[in-house]
This record gives C-alpha cells, structure tokens and sequence, in this order.
C-alpha cells in the first residue's frame, strides 16, 4: 500500500496530550488515536506491530506444547464467586448486570474461564498435563491510565494456563515458560528486558517471576546483585540480617519517655539498635483484625 493512501495523519509538532517519549512517537507516526482515558484506537502500523509480536508468541508457545483457545471477554460472575475473586478484587474489576439480572463481569485475567474449561473437558488422568493459552482483550478500570500505552485500561494480553497432576511437574513447566519468555523477548528486540522474582498477587501461587523494561521512567525498583544472579522485586526481595546475641536476664519494665524511635529507645537505655524490637500495627485489606509486624 502507497503511504498516501495509509490512514492516519502523521505530524512533526509534539502532542500536548502525550505524557512520555514512546506516547509521542506513537501519536506523530500514526500509530495510536485516543479514544477516551486509557483506551486507544490502534492504527494500521501499531496493528501490523502487534501481529507481529503476536506471532512470535505463538510459535514460542507452540513450540512448549501450548495449545491456543480463546476465552470470551464478557464472563458470569457466579465464575468468579466460586473463586472468590467477584468481592476480594477492587474496582479494577468491572461489575455489571445482564438483562436477566445477572451479575457479569469484564475478563481482566482469565483464571476462572481456564478453569472451567479444563474441568468440562479434561476429564480424565489421562488428560493431563496440558497447556492453553490465549492472546484477547483485557479490560482493568487502571485508575492511573498513562504514558500512552505503558499503563491502560483495555489491553492485548497473551495469558496461559498449565494443568499438572504433581508439584514436579509442574516446576518443570514453569522452567519451559521461563525460557520462552526469555526468546520472544529476544526475538521480539527488547534487549533491556529482565526478569525478577515478584509478588504473585491477585493470582496467588508460591513462585512468581516477571519480565521488567528497565527504564528510568518505570516505578518498580529492583534488587538486582553484581556477584550472584539475585534478581527481585523489592516488594518481595529478601535479605540477611544479623542476628543479635544477647544473655538472658530478668524481664522489667522499663520507662522510655519522649522516645519514639529505635535509634532514641537504644541509645537511652545504651544499647545497640540490633537489640532492640518495635512493634507496628496496621490494617489490613479484607481482614477484620489489626496486624502486629
């Protein structure tokens, strides 16, 4: 196709709207129109890039025996109160009621319907293990849309779904991802990408890792060692303290006034601040008891 045919304007000015390098080359080159706060209009180019992407992705998948379905975007919510998700999930979670009254939800993760699924049709031991997975539309009601596509509300999201019948192998699964994650992004020529041990979130599970753009814009901050191959998100990064040792002696009470710090506790009672405990109480989200750290 001849550029004088190709739909979208392209401009030299910076748009005002545009929040971040990426945003403005999106909008000058025709890539990206805005439709309302975190919702975007995808042009023919961003649309050809996309397929693009959405390519490598399947062949990685592929390759690791993923098998692709697609999951409708409109979902039950009786789904997602069997999980438990419909009331533990903020107002991320769009809600809404069909016309028979009954509670729906917009898929923005897709564990409830790849649960059904597998329950419905792999009936048998001799089912497992399998992997599906989909590349759909995702809607989060993100209430800081920005930077153009770096943070959105409706999204193209590839997701996948393993099912095991033991812990083993399902850790040697995860390790088959793991690695494919590391050729789509290589292919893909992301090279500042890396990947950090996370939180799993929403999600749940015990081991979670995720695929950073190390950037100086970004808002995470990572745990990253020169000696070792440590990696992490500081949110569950983990480290060594010294222990103190110290001798028993008799339990008292002891008077600190004005003292509201550990730094202030030690050196009034002249001890070092590794001797020393605080206690802190917080409320946490969905629990009805305070929690003491």
């Amino acid at each position: 196709m001849l550029m004088s045919k190709l739909l979208g304007e392209r401009f030299k000015e910076k748009p005002s709207e545009a929040t971040s390098i990426s945003h403005v080359y999106l909008l000058r080159g025709g890539y990206v129109r805005q439709v309302t706060n975190g919702i975007y209009t995808l042009l023919p180019p961003a649309k050809r890039v996309a397929a693009k992407i959405e390519n490598i992705i399947r062949e990685e998948m592929d390759a690791i025996d993923g098998q692709e379905v697609l999951f409708p975007v409109a979902l039950p919510g009786d789904l997602w109160k069997e999980s438990g998700r419909f009331e533990a999930v903020g107002s991320e979670l769009v809600r809404f009621k069909d016309r028979g009254n009954k509670d729906m939800v917009l898929g923005m993760t897709h564990e409830e319907a790849a649960v059904h699924l597998a329950r419905s049709e792999a009936k048998s031991y001799a089912d497992y293990p399998f992997m599906i997975y989909q590349i759909q539309t995702k809607f989060r009601d993100e209430p800081r849309a920005r930077g153009g596509l770096i943070r959105v509300r409706e999204f193209t999201m590839k997701d996948a779904y393993s099912f095991h019948t033991t812990q083993e192998d399902l850790e040697q699964y995860y390790d088959k991802c793991y690695e494919a994650y590391h050729r789509i992004y290589a292919r893909a020529g992301v090279p500042e990408v890396i990947s950090v041990q996370s939180d799993t979130g929403m999600m749940g599970g015990k081991v979670a890792h995720e695929f950073m753009l190390l950037t100086d814009i970004g808002e995470d901050t990572l745990v990253i060692c020169d000696s070792c191959d440590y990696q992490s998100n500081m949110e569950v990064a983990k480290g060594k303290l010294t222990v103190a040792t110290t001798t028993e002696s008799e339990i008292k009470e002891v008077e600190t006034p004005n003292t509201k710090s550990i730094e202030d506790v030690a050196s009034l009672l002249g001890v070092p601040t590794t001797h020393t405990l605080k206690a802190c109480v917080f409320a946490a989200e969905g629990q009805e008891k305070p929690v003491i750290v």
